[in-house]
C-alpha cells in the first residue's frame, strides 16, 4: 500500500506531538490507504487549537482559520491542519451555527459524514477506528456515523457525497442511510449550485456510476437543482464513467432545450467545450462523405470528435443518432487531421482587410460568409493557401 505521502507529512504530526499534542491523518487519504488505492491528498486532525499550530511551525496559511483549519507549508507542499471539533447546531442544512474545538479524537470523527471517512491514522501506521469504519470497507458499504436522517438534515450534500462515494468506490449505500436520503433529499435545494457540480464532476466519472445515476432519479434529486429540475432526467442514461461536460450536452441533446447553462454557474471554457460537444451530436448524423469529414475535423478539433466517439454506446443508450462508422471511425479522423492545410481562419493567406481592398466594398456580414467559402475551397484543396491565388480567387468569386 502507498505509504510515500504519508512519510513526506510525517515530520508535521512528529513536531505537533513534540510540543504536546496529538496529531493523526484522518478522512479520505486513511480511506484509500486501507482500500490500496490511489492517495491524492493527505489532511491531517490534531488536539492543537489554531493558535497553537501557528506557533508551532514557521510558515501557515490561515485559509479557513474560524472552522479550525490552518494551512501548513513544508517543504513546499501545503498541508492542512485542523482542530478536533465539535458543532453545534446546523443552520440552511449546510453549514453549523458554530464550531468549537476539542481536545477529544473521538469528538472529533464522530461529527463525521461516513464511518469509512471517520477513521484515523497515527504516523506509525496505527488506526483508530471508533464507528467500525473498517468493517463498512471491508463489506463495501456505505453507512453514516451515527442517525443517517440526523447526518443528513445537519448538510444535505451528505447526501450527493454518499452517492459520489457509491460511484467512486462501487460500494453499496446501507438500507437505513438510503432511506433517510429519500427522507431529507428535499434538503438540497438549500445547497449552491457550485457545491452540487462539484460533486457531480466526480460521481459522474465514478466506476460504479451506472446504479448511483439510477438512484439519482430515484430521488427525485434533480427535481431541486437548478438548471436539472426543468429536465427530464428520466429520459436520459447513463451507464458508464463520462465527463460533466459531455454528460451535460448529452442533456441537451436529447431535450432539444433552451436550459440556460449559466445556471450551471460553470466557466466559459467549460460552456465552450459542452457547446461544441452538443454542436458535434447534433451535426455528426450529416456526415455521410469524406469532403464532409474533413470539414467536421477542422470546424470541431480531433480531440473534441475522440471524445465524442469514445461515448458511443452512452449516444445509442440515448438514441443519439452518431454518423455511419465507414466514414466516420478513429482511423479516418486521424487522417484527415494529419493532412489540414489549416487548422484555423488566421492561418489562410488573406483576411478581411485584402478582401476589403480588392474589392473597394464596406464591411458587412458577406465578408465573414466570403471567408468561410475561401476557408471551405482550401481545406477542400480547390485553391491553394497562396495570396496570389487567394486574391484571384476573390476576384473571380466576389462580386463587386
Amino acid at each position: 500500500m502507498g505509504t510515500e505521502l504519508f512519510n513526506q507529512a510525517k515530520p508535521i504530526l512528529e513536531k505537533i506531538e513534540q510540543h504536546g499534542f496529538e496529531a493523526y491523518f484522518v478522512g479520505g487519504s486513511v480511506r484509500d490507504y486501507l482500500m490500496n488505492r490511489h492517495i491524492h491528498d493527505i489532511d491531517i486532525t490534531t488536539s492543537a487549537t489554531p493558535d497553537e499550530i501557528e506557533s508551532i511551525f514557521e510558515k501557515t496559511i490561515p485559509i479557513g482559520r474560524e472552522h479550525g483549519t490552518i494551512n501548513v507549508v513544508y517543504q513546499g507542499t501545503n498541508y492542512e491542519v485542523t482542530t478536533f471539533r465539535a458543532e453545534a447546531e446546523y443552520v440552511d442544512h449546510r453549514r453549523p451555527s458554530e464550531v468549537y474545538f476539542v481536545r477529544d479524537l473521538k469528538e472529533d470523527l464522530q461529527r463525521r459524514d461516513f464511518t469509512i471517512n471517520a477513521i484515523a491514522m497515527d504516523k506509525n501506521f496505527n488506526i483508530y477506528d471508533y464507528f467500525e469504519g473498517d468493517v463498512a470497507l471491508n463489506q463495501h458499504i456505505i453507512k453514516t456515523v451515527g442517525d443517517a436522517k440526523e447526518r443528513f438534515k445537519e448538510d444535505a450534500l451528505r447526501i450527493l457525497r454518499g452517492l459520489r462515494f457509491q460511484s467512486q468506490l462501487n460500494f453499496t449505500i446501507e438500507g437505513d442511510t438510503f432511506e433517510a436520503m429519500k427522507h431529507q433529499i428535499a434538503n438540497v435545494e438549500h445547497l449552491s449550485i457550485e457545491r452540487i457540480v462539484v460533486e457531480l464532476k466526480k460521481l459522474i466519472k465514478g466506476q460504479n456510476v451506472s446504479q448511483s445515476y439510477l438512484n439519482l432519479i430515484d430521488l427525485n434529486f434533480f427535481n431541486y437543482v437548478p438548471f436539472f429540475r426543468s429536465l427530464d432526467m428520466k429520459q436520459t442514461k447513463v451507464n458508464s464513467p463520462i465527463s460533466f461536460e459531455l454528460w451535460i450536452a448529452i442533456l441537451l441533446t436529447v431535450e432539444q432545450t433552451n436550459t440556460s447553462l449559466s445556471d450551471l454557474k460553470i466557466s466559459n471554457n467549460e460552456k465552450t467545450k459542452i457547446n461544441q460537444y452538443h454542436k458535434i451530436m447534433i451535426e455528426m448524423p450529416q456526415v455521410s462523405s469524406k469532403e464532409q469529414l474533413k470539414l467536421f475535423v477542422y470546424d470541431y478539433g480531433i480531440n473534441n470528435i475522440i471524445d465524442i466517439i469514445a461515448i458511443n454506446s452512452i449516444l445509442e443508450d440515448n438514441n443519439i443518432k452518431i454518423a455511419s462508422p465507414l466514414i466516420f471511425n478513429l482511423q479516418s479522423i486521424k487522417e484527415i487531421d494529419q493532412h489540414l492545410p489549416i487548422r484555423s481562419r488566421r492561418e489562410l493567406n488573406i483576411n478581411g482587410g485584402d478582401i476589403l481592398r480588392i474589392t473597394s466594398k464596406k464591411s458587412g456580414p458577406w465578408l465573414k460568409e466570403v471567408l468561410r467559402q475561401i476557408e471551405i475551397d482550401v481545406l477542400t484543396n480547390k485553391v491553394p493557401n497562396l495570396k496570389d491565388e487567394l486574391l484571384k480567387w476573390v476576384k473571380e468569386n466576389v462580386k463587386i
